[in-house]
């Protein structure tokens, strides 16, 4: 099997060293706003390399950073998780509604239903692989196909151990979110964003590549349900 499926691949980065600056700022020594709605979906990478299955990059060349075969099929696989329902795509319209998901009101539900029951991302953020403080490559290859797919691009402006500033920055931006991240770190971007304490919560993220964690909160009050992707034959 070619890892041209691999591939293709939306730009990575996503501007803004201001925002990231701002957003520290707004994390030092206080937790994150409280009051503002939001969902944030947080996601694991795809399956790693282990003894005997190696990763490969986009160009099909063995790369302990980077997915594994199995984990390239999970990433393209993602935006089955976001694609809108046959009743869904009805009420929404046509192909342009999905253009319009930042409206209010009913469009806006049915434009971002996944068939899942998952609400489709109009923000994406994956841990930075570039630069001093980079990481691995797993998080932004797990996501970009999701994020050519739905023409948003994937932050990675922020490294592995940013986890505070990340979430100030997820909770200020447009919602839904999706948060693809190292599974060892997501329980402090959980506690970043104030929900460490809700019922159901794992301590730690599970032995799995096939979750969704969806943290919502209105009125100021978080909930949480973890959601099963079911996108390949291993997934529980």
């Amino acid at each position: 099997m070619s890892l041209a499926l691999a591939t293709p691949l939306v730009a990575a980065g996503c501007g803004g060293s201001s925002n990231k600056q701002s957003a520290s700022a707004s994390t030092s020594g206080a937790p994150p706003d409280s009051g503002r709605d939001a969902t944030i979906m947080i996601i694991r990478h795809g399956e790693k390399p282990s003894s005997g299955d190696p990763g490969f990059d986009e160009t099909g060349k063995q790369d302990k950073k980077s997915l594994t075969r199995q984990g390239w099929e999970r990433s393209h696989a993602l935006p089955r998780l976001f694609a809108r329902t046959t009743s869904t795509a009805g009420s929404a319209g046509s192909a342009g509604s999905a253009s319009s998901a930042g409206s209010t009101g009913s469009a806006r539900s049915a434009s971002t239903a996944g068939s899942a029951g998952l609400p489709r991302p109009l923000a994406l953020y994956a841990a930075a692989d570039q630069g001093p403080h980079a990481g691995a490559h797993r998080m932004r290859q797990t996501v970009t196909p999701l994020g050519a797919a739905l023409h948003v691009q994937v932050n990675t402006d922020f490294a592995e151990g940013e986890e505070k500033e990340l979430a100030a920055a997820a909770l200020a931006a447009a919602s839904p979110v999706l948060i693809c991240w190292e599974h060892s770190k997501i329980p402090a971007i959980v506690e970043a964003l104030g929900a460490a304490q809700v019922a159901g919560v794992p301590e730690e993220w599970p032995d799995r590549f096939d979750l969704v964690w969806m943290f919502t909160r209105r009125a100021g009050t978080w909930t949480f349900k973890p959601v099963p992707q079911h996108l390949l034959p291993s997934d529980a």
